[in-house]
């Protein structure tokens, strides 16, 4: 089932002049007041709206505070603008206070962007004059409008049968002001901000599917073919090759439900190979997870139709990989499983050979996801990589130690560093954290090479659990690192930003960005 899609295009035609349904500005708060005599809390407008505000004779920030306006991040206040510009609505979105001798960040015009555009719903046709550097900072503040706006008008289809007269739909056009809509840089962002939206939109309507419709054969079935029609190489494995490859966590996790695994690997391999770096990504695909076994409480287990979400930022981040076509060779795995009770399901106690050999010793079903990464890991190790990324709605304990926005990384200190750098650069936050050897010693098991947890059950340290776990999948000469998504990948709140409600797409833009870091950098 496929969102609603949006285009986009760059003028240069002057904001007030502009035959569109609403003209978006920005407006900043004052907290201590302009220094100018005006009281605390005035509003100051955003560079971009300067032509708005002369149609009003310089009465439209005193009309948007009679509103109500106060300039903070994300509000926005819609006027009617009664014949003074072209547009019949004016929509000041508040980007907060200015900063000091400088643009706003890119992620606060990311965020306002989204902001506005999804409270234009209904408009078919809406610009943006929002405020974009003309210095180095200008493309990053492009590309953050473009993809704020792109994604805050998603919306998933969804499964309604009967029409909803109060529901809006998503904008269907827009337009981004800028000095010169023919620049060329400026006409890069803008396609790129395209691929890379239209795939965080593909992976939101995958985490947003109903678990009915997306079981692993489906899920396989899906990304296989969005990925050939992209031109990536495509190799599936059913069953039957897992069997024979060895894929024992994969197999294990998967036979409890009468819909078997898969394990989809796409390729983009750059004419003449590239800068000659190898970059393999692996994302979570449990299709549903009731725990097994060791089965979740019933409260909120609907949600955990989104634990294959890293395997949806996988496969849509290919598919903006094979559009990008970036310099080097990338690699994406996705191990699909459905985790669910039967009197076929694993069990606490089973020791499972893993593909790369080790003996696991599973204490709890539930902590079914590193099962089917470890096995994707190890083959993505054994086919030859340089860097490996890897992401997942891994644990509980991510969302009690960094919160519902921030990821938490493991793996190796270098490359968990570059995950943390490209996190701050595309609004999706990231944060190393260790992995101790106490840690590992109390996963020791008295049969196996290893415990899938702590062998006591401690769950002190769960999230750091999981990355330990892992690894133990991954070769020495291959520089890793785990980007746990559990809190980041699905918002369960009411819309904010550019994030609706369900499925965010997080870390689909980080990963391209991180594509594009080995590409460039090696």
């Amino acid at each position: 089932m496929t969102s609603p899609r949006t285009t986009l295009s760059l003028v240069d035609t002057d904001p007030a002049e502009l035959p569109v349904d609403a003209i978006v500005i920005g407006v900043h708060s004052q907290p201590n007041g302009p220094g100018d005599g005006a009281p605390a809390g005035a509003l100051l407008l955003a560079s971009g709206a300067e032509s708005i505000a002369a149609a009003f004779d310089g009465k439209l920030t005193e009309t948007l505070a009679l509103l109500g306006a106060t300039g903070g991040p994300g509000e926005v206040i819609k006027l009617a603008t009664l014949g003074t510009v072209t547009a019949p609505v004016v929509a000041a979105v508040g980007l907060g206070p200015e900063p000091a001798g400088a643009a706003p960040a890119p992620e606060s015009l990311r965020r306002a962007a989204g902001a506005a555009v999804r409270a234009l719903a209904g408009a078919a046709r809406v610009a943006l004059a929002l405020p974009l550097p003309d210095d180095a900072d200008a493309p990053a503040a492009l590309r953050a409008v473009a993809e704020g706006a792109l994604l805050g008008g998603y919306r998933f289809a969804g499964y309604k049968t009967k029409p909803q007269p109060a529901r809006r739909e998503p904008v269907s056009e827009l337009l981004v002001a800028v000095p010169d809509a023919s620049d060329a840089t400026a006409l890069a962002e803008v396609e790129r901000a395209q691929t890379v939206a239209g795939a965080v939109r593909t992976s939101r309507d995958w985490v947003n599917t109903a678990p009915n419709e997306l079981r692993p054969p489906a899920f396989a079935d899906a990304v296989a073919t969005a990925a050939r029609e992209a031109g990536l190489e495509v190799e599936v494995l059913d069953e039957a090759a897992l069997a024979a490859g060895g894929y024992g966590g994969i197999l294990a996790v998967g036979q409890g439900s009468e819909a078997p695994p898969r394990l989809v690997k796409l390729t983009w391999t750059p004419p003449g190979g590239g800068n000659g770096k190898r970059v393999a990504l692996v994302g979570k695909g449990i299709t549903f997870d009731t725990g097994g076994i060791s089965i979740k409480p019933a409260q909120g287990m609907w949600e955990m139709k989104s634990d294959m979400a890293g395997a949806a930022a996988v496969g849509a981040a290919m598919l903006a990989v094979a559009a990008l076509k970036p310099n080097v060779t990338v690699t994406g795995y996705l191990p699909m499983a459905e985790n669910m009770p039967s009197g076929a399901s694993y069990r606490p106690g089973d020791v499972i050979s893993m593909f790369n050999g080790k003996k696991v010793e599973v204490l709890n079903t539930d902590a079914e996801g590193r099962m089917i990464l470890a096995d994707a890991m190890a083959r993505a190790c054994s086919d030859g990589a340089d860097y490996l990324f890897e992401t997942s709605t891994l644990t509980g304990g991510q969302v009690i130690a960094l919160g519902k926005r921030i990821a938490g990384v493991m793996g190796s200190p270098e490359l968990c560093e570059r995950v943390r750098v490209a996190g701050d650069a595309t609004g999706e936050p990231a944060w190393p954290m260790p992995l101790p050897d106490d840690v590992r010693k109390g996963m020791e098991s008295d049969v196996a090479d290893i415990s899938q947890v702590n062998a006591g059950m401690d769950r002190a340290g769960h999230m750091l659990q999981g990355g330990v776990f892992l690894r133990e999948f991954v070769t020495d000469d291959v520089a890793w690192a785990h980007i746990d998504i559990a809190g980041p990948s699905y918002h369960s709140g009411e819309a904010t930003g550019y994030w609706a409600k369900g499925g965010t797409g997080v870390p689909v833009r980080t990963l391209l960005h991180l594509v594009d870091d080995v590409a460039a950098n090696g």
